[in-house]
């Protein structure tokens, strides 16, 4: 894959992130939301790391396991983007439903390179 692209995915799960953390900024403080909202930072987080790990890897087997820890964790943080409780707030709706649309963005992304090295 080339640098370019390389960059592009990197700095994608890093906006990912840091926008997933934005949005737990401004979510009602309720018991369910701050247990939830860990996991949601945990794995959100860590689709940007394990992607960085792909990109550094020194063959093939490494770089697709590393591609689909990548995947994986967007599926966990859609999961947990699910569950938060935005008590009906439609503004909070709007955001939890771009951050979805976001990750399974991402996600298609991944799903492609993933194909294209012959993984299904």
């Amino acid at each position: 894959m080339s640098h370019n692209l390389n960059q592009q995915l990197s700095e994608h799960t890093f906006h990912f992130a840091q926008s997933v953390r934005e949005f737990g900024k401004v979510l009602p403080n309720t018991v369910s939301n701050v247990e939830d909202l860990k996991e949601l930072i945990r794995s959100s987080g860590a689709v940007g790391s394990s992607y960085i790990a792909a990109a550094e890897a020194t063959n093939k087997q490494d770089y697709l396991i590393r591609m689909k820890d990548s995947g994986k964790e967007l599926k966990t943080a859609q999961y947990w983007l699910r569950l938060v409780d935005t008590q009906g707030d439609s503004l909070l709706e709007e955001k939890r439903k771009r951050l979805i649309h976001v990750s399974q963005e991402l996600l298609n992304v991944f799903f492609k390179i993933l194909h294209s090295s012959g993984v299904k």
